[in-house]
């Protein structure tokens, strides 16, 4: 894609004193005309991009320009990499990593190659999930509606949208966009997103807001949930909420005391933890906890 070869030239020129159109275009395998373009291009987003002509001419960057890129230290690049090939984890391809090879090549100590940060973004949907965001990110390039079946909390729906943004958060990748049921901007859930297919094209917004990623805005506290854990539960309690989430108790048990945002999620996480937990707050929770366990005893018991 042409904004990866963009990345990848800037890079380059970073890099290097000099460098001349015909190593870039052997570099990026693209023609000597494409990489021309692609120069003006970038001197068009500001990037100060001087050439010569004749023998020992070719294409850099502005030495006061390159003064700045001491902001771009090899271990900030380090992280960019680490970054760039971890989308290779959901795209099911190499292609993030072959690009970052051609990046690399030939570069000095500015790129060191040592990579002590992997990152990956798979989860247990990858075979499923690398087909939804190559179809999510071409539907955004191509400004191509989004038609597929939603599976929520609240039931099941058809829905079709204006797609704007991939998100990667809480451990689970989104899409946002304008809502034609809802006739608003909504962030969807790709594992409960079936039968995805491109819909008509549309025009892109003039006013599209940036998603609100804050947790208190996509996961509202409806209630403040009391609990005592046993001292043995301490590991999943700091895993899942951090050293600070609780008190312990003189008995070396454990008091957690926290906001949630709805019944069924607090409901299924404490039933992870079996009879290691006792609720004292809300009364409206202990009553379905109490309401789940009596069902439980009375399948079994006819079993």
């Amino acid at each position: 894609m042409k904004i990866d070869r963009l990345i990848g030239i800037l890079s380059v020129l970073l890099q290097k004193d000099q460098v001349t159109a015909p190593e870039l275009a052997k570099q990026f395998e693209v023609s000597r005309r494409t990489i021309n373009r692609d120069i003006e291009d970038l001197c068009k987003a500001g990037i100060p991009i001087v050439t010569a002509q004749g023998f020992g001419g070719g294409i850099s960057i502005m030495d006061g320009y390159r003064m700045d890129k001491t902001l771009l230290t090899s271990r900030d690049m380090q992280m960019i990499l680490a970054g760039l090939r971890s989308l290779d984890s959901v795209s099911g391809s190499g292609y993030y990593g072959q690009l970052m090879e051609k990046i690399q090549a030939g570069s000095s100590e500015f790129i060191n190659g040592r990579d002590s940060v992997l990152i990956d973004l798979s989860s247990w949907y990858k075979d499923t999930l690398a087909p939804k965001i190559e179809l999510i990110q071409d539907a955004i390039e191509l400004n191509r509606r989004l038609k597929f079946h939603y599976y929520s909390p609240k039931g099941e729906t058809e829905r079709e949208i204006e797609p704007y943004y991939l998100i990667f958060k809480w451990s689970s990748w989104y899409v946002y966009g304008f809502c034609l049921l809802r006739k608003e901007f909504r962030t969807f859930k790709l594992n409960r997103m079936d039968k995805i297919i491109h819909a008509d094209s549309f025009d892109r917004r003039q006013e599209v807001p940036m998603p609100n990623l804050e947790s208190d805005e996509i996961f509202p506290e409806t209630g403040i949930v009391k609990a005592v854990f046993e001292p043995g539960m301490k590991w999943r309690i700091i895993e899942d909420y951090g050293v600070n989430s609780y008190t312990e108790l003189p008995d070396g048990k454990l008091l957690f005391e926290r906001g949630y945002t709805d019944d069924e999620n607090l409901i299924s996480w404490l039933l992870t933890f079996a009879d290691e937990v006792t609720v004292t707050e809300p009364q409206s929770i202990i009553d379905k906890l109490t309401e789940i366990a009596t069902n439980i005893s009375d399948k079994y018991r006819k079993v």
